[in-house]
Parts: C-alpha cells; structure tokens; sequence
C-alpha cells in the first residue's frame, strides 16, 4: 500500500464528513473562508467539503490531498457539482508543496495540523509559498483547556491516530503556530458538534495566522 493510501479512514471520513455538514459545519466553512481573494491553496482538501463555499474574488484554488480515494472523489466533485471558483486537485503533501516561492495569497487548513507528520515543517512551507501579506485560515482540533477532557484525549491518542489517518486529537496548533514562527491575528475557540461532551476532537479553533516577520499584531476574536 502507498504510504498516504488509507482507503478504511478514506471511507469513515466521507461518511462523518456528510454528517458533520448537515449539522452545521457548512456555515463554518463559510466563517472560514469568508472575505478570501486572489491564488488560494487548500492542503488537505479531502473530499473538497470547503469548495462549494469559495468566495467569487478568489481567482483559483490548487487543493492537495495525498490520500487517493479522497482525492479521487474531489476531482469528482469539481467536475460534477457546482463550484464557484477555478479548482485544480493535486497530489502532495505539506511539507513538501509544489508551488513557487509567494506565489499564494492564502493557505487554508481544516483538520491537518492535527494529523501531519511534522507539523512544523508543514507551516515552514506554507510561509514559503505564501505572498507578502498572505495569511493561513485555519479550522483545527485543539487540546481541550479543560484537565479532564484534555487527559481523555491524551488517552486517545493512544489509538485515535491508526483509526483516524494520523489525526492526534490533543495537540496545539496555536502554540505550535508561534514556535514555527507565524501570529495567530484573530480566532474563535468553539465545540464542534454543538453542545458535544464526549468527542475528543469537539474542542476546535477557527481563525486566521501570518508569518510572525509580518508584524501584524492582534487579539482574539
């Protein structure tokens, strides 16, 4: 099997990604990428959830996924569903992206800095491509701030990553953010499904992060 070919997980995502639509998760892809313009590109773009929701003023969005079956059924979808924006599907992974150096004005995330190897690495090369200016959207599990959940998680982690393609549901994306280098400007922390006590991938954060050089200060949102 090729290393990122997991056509068990491929399946269970499709089928939780349905549901997780209808209950509300749609409106969150729209918060994600509202206000989006110019050259975007997704990584991990899955089975292409967040296509539909592309504002009119992106120019084009190069979506990367490495898992096969998922990227199958996202070109399927741009060739079969109504998609506002231009959108190529490519095989890649984060850390190793193929595109120029600033050539992006954003990146965009939903669920990968929880389930990439290196995680660092991956940001180091989203700076890379992206733009002056540019700025990463990103919608991530988090480790919960509360003691017990954040310890079940811990627990889970134990298998959670072999059932689920590499997704660790305790880590920390906003303080990996910072040790890689880039400013988390404006977020939100939310549970995700609406009122969940059990899932430990509910604790979840939404927002948006620039290459710290940039100097761009903010609070959350």
């Amino acid at each position: 099997m090729a290393p990122f070919q997991n056509p068990f997980f491929a399946r269970l995502f499709q089928r939780i990604g349905d549901r997780n639509e209808a209950r509300g998760q749609a409106e969150l892809r729209r918060e994600l990428l509202a206000g989006l313009t110019g050259s975007v590109v997704e990584v991990g773009a899955g089975t292409g959830l967040n296509f539909a929701y592309y504002p009119d003023e992106v120019t084009g969005v190069a979506a990367v996924e490495p898992e096969p079956s998922l990227r199958s059924e996202a070109r399927r979808v741009v060739a079969s569903a109504p998609v506002p924006v231009p959108v190529s599907v490519v095989a890649a992974t984060a850390d190793r992206l193929p595109f120029e150096d600033g050539s992006a004005d954003a990146v965009v995330v939903s669920g990968v800095l929880c389930s990439v190897a290196d995680p660092v690495a991956a940001l180091a090369e989203f700076a890379r491509i992206l733009a002056p200016g540019g700025e990463l959207r990103f919608y991530e599990h988090v480790r919960s701030p509360q003691r017990v959940r954040a310890l079940i998680q811990d627990a889970a982690d134990l298998v959670w990553p072999r059932l689920m393609g590499g997704c660790h549901p305790n880590r920390d994306p906003l303080a990996t953010m910072r040790a890689a280098g880039w400013l988390p400007v404006r977020w939100r922390e939310l549970i995700f499904p609406y009122g969940a006590k059990i899932s430990v991938v509910a604790p979840r954060v939404l927002g948006v992060a620039r290459p710290a050089s940039a100097r761009e200060g903010g609070a959350p949102g």
